[in-house]
């Protein structure tokens, strides 16, 4: 497995902390992206709900499931910023994935039943190399039976347990980055950079294929979801060791929901702005700075949330975020209007 990976045993207590009975303090309202490295073992649900009970989140939402199987980068949004989670659920993912050549399972992955073997001793790297080209760029792939995805209204998976094995569309996929990090006898294993909607467990079953032989994933670890990487991980044992010491020192690890789309312009209005737009208004800026989808911050940095500005210099809101504050030129007219920023 990748070094720095959870375990089964972490999972399991995991688990049980994500299962027990809620507890007793009531939940918050907390804002902000946490990047969990979720461990080997638990479903992206149960790292989440995990998560969330040790910040007594009231809301909080994950950014794009990994399966049992794999560990890494999960990006988990608490509070308004579930509403930037779509970008991340859109963003470019990268791996790490080990491959076993010559076995195939049901599920694509070693959680499954071996199904067939193969010869796999006639792959050398120079074959693997040439087979890789094929698959960069932008190319199709047909999803898995065992998947999340519906067929009349049923999910794959379950059709998939039932044995049963229907027709998938291919869809559109793109791979930026595919390099062999290692290979040794029946074991491959390889760096992927990918788009939204990529199944690693059937680009190596097609990569097998292509080299006339099967496989299967054995380790999968993701180590960069959108702008979050590796090393802004933390596991759920630093959570707790943070929760120990305190609320204060459990917030730090929080991410601002802004960290979600830095590659979006940012545009800064003046407290009456701000409090125009808050109320839904258009506004007309007279030096726009970009056009597009732009992040929006009022006075002293405050992320307002999303916006869109057109070539004519129009900002409207998309996403706004709701910031307690009162009208400007109240007693505290240096906080931001609300309720509806």
């Amino acid at each position: 497995m990748t070094e720095g990976a959870g375990t089964a045993n972490d999972a399991d207590s995991v688990s049980r902390r994500a299962h027990g009975p809620r507890a007793r303090r009531g939940y918050r309202d907390i804002d902000g992206i946490l990047v969990l490295d979720k461990p080997i073992g638990l479903s992206s649900n149960a790292a989440l709900q995990a998560a969330r009970r040790i910040f007594s989140a009231r809301k909080a939402g994950h950014t794009g499931s990994l399966d049992p199987l794999a560990s890494g980068v999960l990006p988990l949004c608490f509070g308004q910023a579930t509403k930037v989670s779509g970008w991340l659920l859109d963003a470019a993912k990268t791996y790490e994935v080990t491959a076993r050549l010559g076995v195939r399972t049901d599920t694509g992955d070693s959680d499954g039943q071996v199904v067939e073997e193969s010869e796999w001793r006639h792959v050398d790297a120079d074959r693997i190399n040439q087979a890789l080209v094929e698959f960069r760029g932008e190319i199709e792939q047909v999803p898995p039976m065992y998947s999340a995805l519906k067929h009349q209204g049923r999910r794959l998976y379950q059709m998939a347990r039932e044995g049963k094995v229907v027709e998938r569309p291919p869809r559109k996929i793109r791979i930026t980055e595919l390099e062999i990090l290692d290979f040794e006898k029946d074991s491959l294993r390889l760096h992927v950079s990918c788009s939204k909607g990529t199944y690693v467990r059937s680009l190596v079953e097609d990569l097998a294929l292509r080299l006339d032989t099967l496989g299967h994933v054995t380790a999968l670890r993701r180590i960069v979801a959108g702008p979050f990487d590796a090393s802004m991980m933390v596991t759920i044992q630093q959570i707790e060791s943070a929760a120990a010491k305190g609320q204060d020192a459990l917030d730090q690890l929080l991410y601002s929901a802004d960290a979600a789309v830095p590659q979006l312009s940012a545009v800064n209005l003046d407290s009456d702005s701000a409090h125009r737009l808050c109320r839904g208004q258009r506004l007309m800026l007279a030096d726009p700075a970009a056009v597009g989808r732009v992040r929006i911050y009022g006075p002293e940095g405050v992320f307002l949330g999303l916006g869109e500005l057109n070539d004519s210099g129009t900002l409207s809101p998309i996403r706004l975020f709701n910031v307690p504050a009162s009208n400007p030129g109240s007693e505290d007219s240096g906080t931001l209007p609300g309720p509806s920023c």
